[in-house]
């Protein structure tokens, strides 16, 4: 049996550096985690491409909230799609669903069209489906090759019943990857649990404030990628 491949989300160069560095598989690249995360700028993109020979899966998403995409937004998604297509990125992360819970096929089908050659993740929006089990034909159907889920719950790890019917239904061509309070403690039994052969986490840490003068205004603290937690999270997935 392969090690499964661990793909590591991360918002900064100092992450991707740390995802390199503690022995990640893949790349996630977002700006915004803290909102779930949003499409990468033009100048991080360039600089994680040319410090890491990782592969970079770029996230998708113009603004927070929820996962609805109108036609405003999406002219907005398709610009970043071909932008990030030309600075050299090797996947892309996406997803849109209706009001009513269900894969918006018709935006789906343009995004993946204007990835071309890209494979295409459909991110974590799939766990708001109202069927996700039938919904894996239709990604198949649209050229999705991959979903990030945590089987609808909170982590992966309470989701992992669902997750691993998930990877007994999926479709030949289509991976299940498995994300959400993944880390060291619990990286082994889930992939156990699940059966998953890719698993995706932050492994971050909350990092002080930077700044020596304080203010009420924001809160300073940020979360960075820990590269001692990349490590062990990438340890126990092999274990």
């Amino acid at each position: 049996m392969t090690d499964p491949l661990c793909e590591v989300c991360i918002e900064s160069l100092d992450g991707a550096l740390a995802a390199r560095d503690g022995g990640g598989d893949r790349i996630e690249l977002c700006q915004a985690l803290a909102l779930g995360g949003l499409t990468p700028s033009a100048g991080l993109v360039d600089a994680v491409r040319a410090a890491v020979d990782l592969p970079v899966f770029a996230m998708v998403r113009p603004r927070a909230g929820d996962f609805v995409v109108d036609d405003s937004e999406l002219r907005v998604v398709l610009r970043e799609v071909r932008r990030l297509r030309a600075q050299g990125v090797d996947g892309l992360v996406f997803g849109a669903v209706t009001p009513t819970g269900r894969i918006d096929a018709a935006v789906l089908e343009r995004v993946v069209a204007a990835a071309g050659p890209l494979p295409v993740t459909f991110h974590r929006a799939f766990d708001l489906l109202e069927d996700p089990l039938t919904a894996l034909d239709e990604l198949v159907r649209l050229g999705v090759r991959r979903v990030l889920t945590s089987g609808g719950a909170a982590s992966a790890w309470d989701g992992r019943a669902r997750i691993a019917e998930l990877v007994g239904r999926a479709p030949a061509g289509l991976t299940i990857l498995a994300g959400a309070g993944v880390g060291p403690d619990n990286v082994a039994e889930l992939i156990r649990a699940t059966g998953v052969a890719e698993v995706h986490f932050s492994a971050s840490r909350q990092e002080p404030p930077r700044m020596r003068v304080a203010s009420p205004l924001w809160n300073d603290s940020r979360h960075v990628t820990c590269v001692e937690r990349v490590a062990e999270t990438v340890r126990a997935a092999r274990s």
